[in-house]
């Protein structure tokens, strides 16, 4: 609970419970009781069902927490953590060099502090065959001119108003969005920009004569499991999330490499990481935003990209002058590699007379960062179909180019070369 005791955002009289397994319906119904708690949504059944239940007013959440930490039926009570993406606000647009982030050491334009991109471009690697990622975030504005091509259709589950494939999300075609309720990955409009400019550096399509170009120029598809609202996002919504990407490949094979996790804040879930935990089950990297508060994660654990699970991968944001960006939050340990997170230029919606329309915007943030990587994984999953997630997350950090001020400041003292595998 030292989260709540550091002020961490939380909501005020939300409290998720974990019911152990072989624990009976009495029991679940009377711990409910006991709290005087509604349960307002299931995020995990099962034997082991996890819930999100609604205190009553006034009810202590902490005291709360406490009470059922002895009670049999329980394996765990948490907050539901209030989580934020991680990008910080715009830059002005870049007027020459605007994608210095693809850019590599012998690429035209160069910058040696690129992700290195472009040299696999040049090397004919442009197509990520059917690699798909997901983007847990905002929403994606799937219209835009440079995604379009690469947004995720769910064969699964056309639009005929049915849940064919019985997942509980009816007509989830592209993803679903777990904030509202609906199949509407867009319900944000124009304020799906976070989760827009993550995508196209992802996989904004290349060689159009337009905008950018992903990390993925083309192959690639994107299913967005959108969890960020106004108000940010639950950490019972966040399990969801993850949860509905790794039920998609465990369900249907698909060829999910990662999720791409821009965003933190709260404290520590055991839900949340026995949800990555799953991923990992299901050889699906989770790539971390590694926090734009300028502290040292070693110090202070700083969530999603402090989880130990194997696959993550936690990212902190460089300059394009090689530095350690002035905001990114570092760990010699628990922060694994840079990657080009000041003045990203990438796809976000905008609305003109009401009508959402193609356009795009420089941003900062561990949170550009961290798509540069999981384009990067993508790229190289498209090369090495039978890689496993510890198999491409060796090949990131194992190629990281040694860089002076990672030195010390990230596991791997390097940053993004996504042109060394």
């Amino acid at each position: 609970m030292s989260g709540l005791k550091a002020g961490k955002p939380h909501e005020a009289s939300e409290l998720l419970v974990k019911f152990r397994d072989g624990s009976t319906a009495a029991q679940q119904l009377a711990v409910r009781q006991g709290l005087g708690a509604q349960k307002i949504q299931t995020v995990r059944g099962g034997k082991g069902e996890l819930a999100l239940l609604r205190l009553p007013a006034g009810k202590s959440l902490a005291a709360s927490v406490s009470a059922l930490a002895s009670n049999p039926a329980v394996e765990y009570a948490e907050p539901n953590w209030i989580y934020q993406h991680n990008a910080t606000s715009n830059d002005t647009y870049f007027t020459n060099g605007a994608l210095w982030g693809m850019y590599g050491d012998a690429s035209s334009p160069a910058n040696q502090y690129g992700s290195q991109a472009s040299e696999a471009w040049a090397a004919g690697h442009t197509d990520c065959g059917n690699v798909i990622v997901g983007v847990i975030d905002e929403g994606i504005y799937y219209n835009h001119e440079d995604l379009a091509a690469n947004i995720w259709s769910n064969p699964y589950d056309p639009a005929d108003g049915v849940d064919n494939d019985g997942n509980g999300k009816v007509d989830d075609v592209r993803g679903w969005d777990f904030d509202g309720g609906s199949n509407n990955i867009n319900s944000g409009g124009a304020n799906d920009d976070h989760g827009t400019h993550v995508s196209g550096t992802i996989a904004g399509v290349g060689g159009n004569g337009k905008g950018v170009a992903g990390v993925c120029w083309s192959g690639v598809k994107l299913i967005s499991a959108r969890f960020l609202g106004r108000r940010g996002g639950t950490t019972a919504n966040a399990i969801a999330a993850v949860d509905y990407i790794t039920d998609l490949k465990t369900r249907h094979g698909l060829n999910i490499v990662a999720t791409n996790n821009s965003w933190g804040g709260g404290g520590f879930s055991q839900g949340l990481q026995d949800a990555i935990g799953r991923a990992n089950t299901a050889n699906i990297l989770f790539i971390a935003a590694a926090g734009n508060d300028a502290y040292n994660n070693d110090a202070t654990a700083s969530y999603p990209s402090n989880y130990p699970n194997a696959n993550v991968i936690a990212v902190a944001s460089t300059t394009s002058t090689g530095g350690l960006s002035s905001f990114s939050q570092w760990g010699a340990t628990t922060v694994d590699i840079g990657a080009p997170g000041s003045g990203i230029y990438s796809s976000v919606p905008k609305s003109v007379k009401g009508q959402l329309t193609s356009a795009y915007a420089s941003y900062s943030g561990t949170s550009m960062a961290t798509p540069h990587v999981t384009g990067a994984a993508a790229l190289y999953k498209s090369s090495h179909p039978a890689a496993t997630a510890a198999d491409i997350k060796a090949a990131i950090l194992g190629t990281a180019v040694p860089t002076p001020s990672l030195n010390g400041k990230v596991l791997t003292g390097g940053r993004l070369n996504a042109s060394g595998f």
